[in-house]
């Protein structure tokens, strides 16, 4: 039978093999896959010829909310917690933090909340005072709800955030409050507590304000009961996609906990023909079981195909940002565009990180590289560099961060994952750039200007400018591309 989707008709005989490092049965890019033959993976009828089309289009379309079940499942498992508490890093990220991309240089906290049973749940934002906060507040889909902080809806003013149940009337909510209607009862905020410096005392500071927020249900306002930190520091947290049958376990957890929102309906069945379905058991046989993961892995090289072509940021050079106009536009206006549900494009970002804002560059942006400046896809065993140009235009700080190209996460057991304008000790150049360098050992002289690399697999770079000012998108400003030192 013909491949409708030309990708899987590239893969009739192969799939992605599965590459753990740490028992988790991860598949790893196509850079750095072992490809097996696998005939048998493959449908051999038009029967199957649907499950296998059903469960390569469900790993897309389901792609954020595994990866909103995954990282509360690490926070139930490894530090005991459970809804409408906050888990949280009480110093700098180190490797053991194997969320997608995540931010080496600032403090995070991540308030995980459920309404379905306690109702609108309070979110409290301190000001920004002795520190600031750069985040938002996401429901199961990491769809963002509303920004908070500076550059969010109290724009450092801080306040009282209710996050509302599905149908809440606004006209219930009380004087005082900022309401916050989810289209979930589950969901959780990515804060960000930004260091003044990248000394020890700009994180304890930084480590001090975060713990200011509050979280507690409405009905207890009278009387809010102290908020439950639960300290995830040196803990290995690891909530990267695992593409096997664990990936659609996750998916039948969301079905069974949450309703489907109105837009998704087309969904149900297509589910329910890959033994997903509401108040029914996730049982595959393993025949099923078999077509499905060879999809998911397909569907993997799908999405890794989408990341390596995407059109440059700047003309000419290899750094991109990995969002569409419709997907930013959808995520604005809460996925009520008309003729657009960009699930593609949704599907390859939570594949690579977590957490969307909901106005993109007003208080971050982000630049990605998979590639030196010849085309090359960026390898662990050599060493680069990039030259970050002077006056970057940028209130907070800007950083360059390595990621294991296979996983998108930290490359585990290095002790430095990356470099910023807050590091101390970074060298600056005469004219007031800075270059940064990468690879298995530091250039003589440059141990503070350098990140380690895996010399076995693939990186990939992220670029982050937070309190970005809006002369950074008129161009005039640009980041070199990386070049390879020999």
């Amino acid at each position: 039978m013909k491949r409708i989707v030309l990708l899987i008709a590239m893969s009739l005989n192969y799939f992605v093999a599965c590459k753990d490092p740490g028992g988790a049965g991860n598949a790893t890019s196509g850079d750095s896959t072992r490809v097996t033959e696998a005939k048998s993976s493959k449908p051999s009828s038009v029967a199957e010829e649907v499950i296998y089309q059903r469960a390569f289009q469900s790993a897309i379309w389901g792609m954020p909310a595994v990866n909103y079940y995954l990282m509360y499942k690490e926070m139930v498992d490894k530090v005991k917690g459970g809804y409408n508490q906050v888990v949280y890093w009480s110093g700098l990220l180190n490797w053991q933090n194997q969320t997608l991309t995540p931010n080496p240089d600032v403090i995070y906290l991540m308030p995980f909340f459920n309404t379905k049973d306690v109702g609108p749940v309070v979110l409290e934002i301190p000001p920004a005072d002795s520190g600031i906060f750069n985040g938002s507040v996401m429901d199961y889909w990491q769809a963002a709800i509303e920004d908070v902080g500076p550059g969010g809806v109290d724009k450092g003013r801080g306040g009282r955030y209710l996050i509302l149940p599905p149908g809440y009337a606004k006209e219930k909510v009380p004087a005082g409050y900022i309401p916050m209607p989810s289209y979930t009862y589950q969901g959780y905020a990515l804060l960000r507590s930004v260091l003044k410096d990248g000394s020890a005392e700009g994180v304890r500071q930084a480590v001090a304000y975060a713990r200011r927020i509050k979280v507690y249900p409405l009905s207890q306002a009278n009387h809010p009961p102290a908020t439950v930190f639960l300290d995830a520091q040196n803990i290995l947290y690891d909530a990267t996609i695992p593409y096997d049958k664990r990936f659609f376990e996750a998916l039948d957890a969301m079905v069974q906990s949450e309703p489907f929102l109105e837009r998704d309906r087309v969904m149900v069945e297509q589910l329910r023909s890959i033994g997903i379905y509401r108040g029914q058991a996730f049982n595959p046989d393993a025949r099923k079981q078999e077509l499905m993961v060879s999809a998911l892995q397909d569907a993997k090289v799908y999405l890794d195909d989408m990341y390596d072509h995407f059109e440059t940021y700047y003309p000419g050079k290899r750094w991109f940002f990995p969002v569409t106009k419709d997907y930013h536009d959808n995520i604005a206006r809460d996925f009520k565009v008309p003729d657009t549900y960009p699930v593609d494009n949704r599907g390859l970002i939570y594949s690579i990180a977590f957490f969307s804002a909901k106005h993109v560059g007003e208080a971050q942006f982000y630049l990605l590289n998979t590639k030196d400046k010849d085309g090359h896809a960026l390898d662990g065993s050599k060493t680069y560099k990039v030259n970050v140009p002077g006056n970057v235009p940028v209130k907070q700080y800007w950083s360059i961060t390595v990621y294991d190209r296979a996983t998108h996460a930290f490359i585990r057991n290095l002790d430095r994952q990356g470099r910023s304008s807050q590091s101390p000790g970074l060298q600056k150049n005469g004219d007031g750039s800075v270059d940064i360098y990468f690879g298995p050992k530091p250039p003589a002289g440059k141990e503070a200007n350098w990140v380690p690399t895996d010399p076995a697999g693939k990186f990939e770079l992220l670029a982050r400018f937070y309190g970005i000012e809006q002369v950074f998108f008129k161009k005039e400003w640009q980041l070199n591309d990386v070049e390879e030192v020999k």
